[in-house]
């Protein structure tokens, strides 16, 4: 059994519970719930008293054909959020693309940078998490949300998803990022239609042989509803897809992911405590 310890967050010796509070109004799953701050932060709390280990704030939807907001209204939405989660105690990632909000968020207290792009978007990012120490999320992404459809192009998915997060791994140590900041994450629903997901999925013991933990989003996402869709082929709505996830974080967890990123936390927290007593047993 892996266990993976990243600095500066928490090593519970199983895989990790990251709850999801979108700033937002228009993600995918719960747009505008979360998008006052104070509501956001409640939530926030909320999920770590549900079993959350980190809290992954986000304040730019990176659904399928989201249009980006401006970079004042994202550090708008989110700085705040993560500056009173911080002084509550709670372990905060900055979901962002943008290296001034990474900077501003980890000067907020964010303890981990979640970057969609893998430092694609904007050049500037691993420099700047370099110079912060946090840990880092390296995500396989091919373009922006308008884009990433028409890339969903793969031969054969887990050795592309490899090689291509093996070459920015490579770019970003080359721009200062230490190896033990580096988490990465296979991007599941970027740039990858449900057969390339479902493959990533079954290849996540293949990814960790790059030797970095591993970070798996599934949560809500647009493949489970299409894999539980009605007879006449209308897919599940994304709040009813949860019962699926649950199974995705319990085998993601078996096959050694160092955390998991959810919606729904405290069964989500129940199946990776369930997964590490059972690898304890074949141990």
């Amino acid at each position: 059994m892996t266990t993976w310890s990243v600095p500066g967050l928490p090593a519970e010796g199983r895989c990790l519970v990251m709850g999801v509070v979108n700033v937002t109004p228009d993600s995918f799953s719960d747009g505008g719930r979360w998008f006052d701050p104070a509501a956001a932060v409640r939530h926030g709390l909320d999920l770590v008293e549900q079993g959350a280990d980190i809290v992954d704030v986000g304040g730019e939807s990176t659904r399928p054909g989201a249009a980006r907001v401006s970079l004042e209204e994202e550090l708008a939405r989110v700085v705040p959020v993560i500056r009173e989660l911080s002084r509550e105690g709670v372990a905060v990632s900055v979901d962002t693309m943008r290296a001034e909000v990474a900077q501003a968020a980890v000067a907020a207290g964010a303890k981990l940078v979640n970057d969609v792009s893998g430092g694609l978007a904007d050049p500037e990012m691993p420099r700047v998490v370099a110079a912060s120490g946090v840990p880092y999320v390296v995500m396989h992404w091919r373009g922006h949300s308008h884009a990433m459809d028409s890339r969903a192009i793969y031969g054969d998915v887990v050795t592309e998803v490899r090689e291509e997060l093996s070459k920015r791994v490579a770019s970003v140590l080359a721009e200062g990022v230490a190896e033990n900041q580096i988490v990465l994450d296979p991007g599941l629903g970027f740039s990858k239609n449900p057969e390339h997901n479902w493959a990533l999925l079954a290849g996540v013991d293949q990814l960790a042989t790059l030797g970095y933990p591993l970070l798996v989003g599934a949560s809500r996402k647009r493949f489970l509803g299409r894999l539980l869709a009605d007879p006449d082929g209308t897919p599940r709505p994304f709040s009813r897809s949860d019962d699926a996830t649950l199974a995705v974080t319990a085998l993601a967890a078996s096959a050694g992911a160092w955390c998991v990123r959810v919606h729904d936390v405290r069964p989500n927290a129940d199946a990776v405590r369930v997964a590490a007593a059972v690898q304890r047993a074949r141990s």
